[in-house]
Formats: structure tokens, C-alpha cells, sequence
């Protein structure tokens, strides 16, 4: 037994050794695609509980904190990216979700008489795929940076749930499985989420700072992505990039620090403490610096109002207060043009029918402002999002309406610039960028 242990504890070591024997740079395409096409149904806010959410109890408030709330809406519009997980590797396409701790993707033998969706993953193929037992600790419930309930199914393997408001059910096993991107690159087995849900096809790459996130589990010191922009010719995917490890193009990136927390803040009722945090400072829209405190976007004594980078939301989702303010300015600019008594999704009441590029010439550049001049400029052409029937909105919401209390930066205003997450040096890089044409 001793030496079983032995060898097996030698051979995860030497797997992860050779993972990260030689700098990391890896890169692969990155495509944006809608998931919910029926975003403009009315939305109920999910969470991930112990406390499975029925259509008939859609919006529980328990003392658990907001940031274990999701919505339908976050994956509306998603970055994929395809990775090669198990041996031989089968490629999964899976959302890029850096406001996400669980990995997971979907499994299906591949059985003649029920054929799953071509993307899936089986498992029956790969030689290093293993289910977690119910004994395993990660099933064991309650362990504090891990909010995904777990149980024992009837075979005695680790089962997981993930409930969704409207009744949706993502579940499965936990399982560990290898990610082989090269010979010469190939992670040690890592915990993922199995989920046998046919009706979805893509899974979840969780790039967050908890401790089974694909980033922690892996040793991942640094990532980054490129969003394209979202116009592009038709029946075209608009592609960027993804890295993991080394960026070439990072030369010229401005960073912020990541905010840190201590103990008894990482428990605040509000407060993701795995988020990647940072200190905005302000909003510009054209010349005109908003009169918001720099306070609202800091976590207060509850932990609302921190400011996260989120790759798997599409919109930015903002706290009353500084939605407000923008919200009056918009009206101030455009009032008269606004699609009165129209609610995009349910967050968002900035809309408008008519000429795009002329609403966002009189709208104006947007820009995010972070500490030492650094800068997220959204320009004026880009200001509007394509939400169906011809209208397009300002792509702001209220966060309160997702049942959160975050100001959350998504994906429709990391467009054309590098988002660089540099975990070992706690910062984040950002640089502009011609999206569909970076390497």
C-alpha cells in the first residue's frame, strides 16, 4: 500500500512537473456566440445552493452570499474555447468564465442507441478519466470556497447539482480527467464537473481564484484573452485569442492591482472573495466624468460594490446607484429617443429603435476608469448592442435585478482590448487591440 502511494503521489508530481517544466504559452481561438437566443423572456435570477430552486420558489433570499446567484443571462452571449481534455484527447468547447469556480463538460457515452450531441465528451474513451467516490473530501458538503452542493448517488460516486430558477438542472459526477494539449503538456488529473444534460452541448472553463478552479488546479500563473469585436461578415464567427501563460503581445499592457481581502472580510454576505477585484474609480461618457463616488465601486462594510472583470457575463451590471447616474446622463443626451417601457432581458431600460451609429455619436465615447490613468474606452461606435427586432441598448444593466450587489464588467466592454489576469503577481493587464486579427 505504502508504495501504491508512493508511485501515485511520484507520478501526480512528475505530471505536474512537466506541465509547468518550461514557461507556459499556449494559444487557441476564441469565438463569441449566443447561447440564449429567448434572452428577452422575463428573467428569474438561479442560485447555487444545498436548497434546490423550484419554479415555484424562484428567488429565495437566505443568508448565502449574492455571488452564489446566476441568471440566465449570463451566458447570453459567451466566449468558447476549444481545449483537448482526457487521453487520446477529445476537444471540448467550453464557456471562458472568469467570475466561475467549477469546471465542467458534457459527458456522454457514445452508444448506438442513443446518440449524444457530437461535441460531447465520453468517457468510456479515455484512459485517465476517473469518478470521484462519495469519501473523497471535495464531495464532502459545506467546504467554504466551494459552493457547488455535492451528494452520494446510488452508486457511491460524488453527484453534483447546479439549479437555475426557471427549473433548468445542470448535474452530473465529479470526476478528475487530464487537459493533453501536446505531448509535452499535459495537466495532472484535475476535478471536473461531468454533467449528462443532452440539451446543452458546451461546458464551463471556471478560471476564477478558488482552489478547484482550472487556474488553481493547474497552476496556471497567468492567462489572457482577446474579445472580437461583434460585427462581423455574415455566416462568420468573429475569433480572437486565448493564452495560457505567456503572452507575446503583453509588452505593452497597463495593469491594475487586484484588490485582496482578509479573512473575516472573505466572509461578508455580499463579497465574491474568488472574483478578480479591482478599484474603478469612475465613469466617463463623452467629456463628461459622472459625479459617482469612487466608494460605490468599492466593497462596503456588507461587500456590495466591489468591481469584478467578467468574462462570462455579456452586459456590465452596475449597483443602483452608479446606474443611475449613467442612466440620467444617457437621458440627458438622448432621452427623447429612448424605447419607452422597454426592458431588455429585464436589466436593462437604455434602449432605442432607430439610427445606431448616429444615437452613438450623440452618445459619445464610454470609458471605465481604473487607478493610474488605466482605462477601459468603449468608442462611440460601440457603444450600442444588437439585441434583436432592430433594437440595440447601452450595454449596461442593473446588477440588482441578477439578485447581485457587484458592479461587474462583462464581455460586450472588453471588445478589442487584451484582458491579461497575471494571478501570480495579483494584477490585471489591459491593452487595445484588433481582436480578430491578434496572434
Amino acid at each position: 500500500m505504502f508504495l501504491f502511494l508512493f508511485l501515485t503521489l511520484f507520478s501526480l508530481s512528475t505530471q505536474q512537473n512537466q506541465f509547468n517544466s518550461q514557461p507556459l504559452s499556449l494559444t487557441f481561438p476564441l469565438i463569441v456566440v449566443p447561447l440564449h437566443p429567448n434572452i428577452t423572456k422575463t428573467l428569474n435570477s438561479s442560485l447555487v445552493s444545498s436548497q434546490p430552486i423550484t419554479k415555484r420558489n424562484p428567488r429565495i433570499r437566505t443568508t448565502i452570499p449574492s455571488y452564489n446567484y446566476k441568471s440566465t443571462f449570463k451566458y447570453s452571449m459567451a466566449l468558447i474555447v476549444s481545449l483537448p481534455i482526457g487521453t487520446p484527447p477529445q476537444t471540448q468547447q467550453m464557456v471562458l468564465d472568469t467570475g466561475s469556480q467549477l469546471s465542467w463538460i458534457q459527458c456522454h457515452n457514445k452508444t448506438p442507441t442513443k446518440p449524444p450531441p457530437t461535441p460531447s465528451f465520453d468517457p468510456t474513451l479515455s484512459s485517465s478519466f476517473s469518478v470521484l467516490p462519495c469519501n473523497h473530501p471535495i464531495c464532502k458538503p459545506r467546504v467554504p470556497d466551494f459552493t457547488l452542493p455535492t451528494s452520494c448517488d446510488q452508486n457511491r460516486l460524488c453527484h453534483y447539482s447546479y439549479f437555475y430558477a426557471d427549473g433548468t438542472l445542470a448535474e452530473g459526477n465529479l470526476v478528475r480527467e487530464k487537459f493533453t494539449f501536446s505531448p509535452s503538456r499535459i495537466t495532472p488529473p484535475l476535478t471536473l464537473g461531468c454533467a449528462q444534460d443532452s440539451s446543452e452541448t458546451k461546458g464551463i472553463l471556471g478560471m476564477n481564484l478558488g482552489r478547484l478552479s482550472f487556474v488553481s488546479q493547474a497552476k496556471i500563473s497567468k492567462f489572457s484573452y482577446c474579445v472580437p469585436t461583434r460585427r462581423t461578415q455574415p455566416g462568420s464567427l468573429p475569433t480572437g485569442s486565448f493564452y495560457l501563460g505567456n503572452n507575446p503581445n503583453s509588452v505593452g499592457f497597463k495593469y491594475i492591482p487586484l484588490l485582496s481581502f482578509s479573512q473575516s472580510q472573505q466572509r461578508l454576505p455580499n463579497l465574491d472573495p474568488l472574483a478578480y477585484t479591482v478599484a474603478m474609480q469612475g465613469i466617463r461618457i463623452g467629456a463628461k466624468k459622472l459625479d459617482i463616488p469612487p466608494a460605490v465601486f468599492r466593497p462596503d462594510a456588507s461587500g456590495a460594490g466591489q468591481t469584478m472583470i467578467d468574462s462570462g457575463s455579456e452586459f456590465t451590471f452596475l449597483v443602483e446607484e452608479a446606474y443611475n447616474k449613467v442612466r440620467a446622463e444617457i437621458v440627458r443626451l438622448v432621452g427623447p429617443r429612448l424605447k419607452k417601457g422597454y426592458v431588455y432581458g429585464g436589466v436593462s431600460d437604455m434602449c432605442f429603435d432607430g439610427d445606431a451609429m448616429e444615437i452613438g455619436r450623440l452618445v459619445g465615447d464610454m470609458a471605465f476608469e481604473f487607478e493610474k490613468g488605466v482605462e477601459i474606452v468603449v468608442e462611440k461606435e460601440r457603444v450600442l448592442a444588437e439585441v434583436g427586432g432592430g433594437v440595440h441598448c447601452i450595454g449596461i444593466g442593473r446588477s440588482d435585478r441578477l439578485g447581485a450587489a457587484s458592479n461587474i464588467i462583462g464581455n460586450f466592454h472588453q471588445q478589442n482590448i487584451w484582458v491579461e489576469f497575471d494571478v501570480a503577481n495579483r494584477r490585471v493587464g489591459l491593452g487595445k487591440a484588433d481582436c480578430s486579427r491578434s496572434v
